[in-house]
């Protein structure tokens, strides 16, 4: 079984106004070690009016409804909501029917969408605590936010500008102690 590690994140503009359609992306950096070296690819969709939870989900849906077979995923966010959701919360939701004493499941068709798209694989998902120096987080960041800025999406994965954008940060004298050729048992803790 191939294991996938797929970094992702979310955007939502102008959450601060109420009155506003706030547009959202979501994106994400898909990474395979094979043959000794890092292949990977993006992806990234947006909505003309969202929210930062919808996106988040939509930022693991997205990746895992395009995998062609059943993967070992090891899914890596800075959203909490979607990590501990994943985790943590479906898992109470399932048991009592999607239902929860504290009222309505928000974004249900989309937990429940998500889900069966997680028991299709062998998942783990991780939170990473974001804009806090993490290369693949940033640069997922930058995808989410373009994707919402130009209401974009990849239509599915496409070969990924991850090494472009970090020579370009370490131009800016930024992520260079970051090694991006080593292999997964060094740079993930298991």
């Amino acid at each position: 079984m191939d294991t996938v590690y797929i970094h992702a994140d979310e955007s939502c503009l102008g959450n601060q106004h109420q009155k506003k359609a706030s547009p959202g992306g979501a994106a994400g950096l898909v990474e395979v070690w094979a043959d000794g070296r890092w292949e990977r690819r993006d992806y990234w969709i947006s909505e003309p009016d969202t929210t930062n939870n919808r996106m988040a989900l939509r930022s693991a849906i997205e990746p895992l409804q395009l995998l062609k077979r059943r993967c070992r995923v090891r899914f890596v966010s800075d959203s909490q909501y979607l990590v501990k959701g994943i985790t943590e919360w479906r898992h109470a939701w399932k048991r009592s029917n999607w239902k929860r004493k504290t009222g309505p499941i928000k974004n249900l068709e989309l937990w429940q969408r998500l889900d069966v798209l997680i028991d299709r694989h062998e998942l783990s998902a991780q939170w990473v605590r974001g804009h806090h120096g993490h290369p693949e987080n940033e640069y997922v960041d930058f995808l989410a936010t373009r994707a919402a800025l130009e209401q974009s999406a990849s239509g599915g994965f496409r070969p990924s500008g991850f090494q472009q954008w970090l020579d370009e940060q370490r131009e800016k004298g930024d992520f260079l102690g970051y090694m991006e050729f080593e292999p997964p048992e060094d740079r993930y803790v298991t």
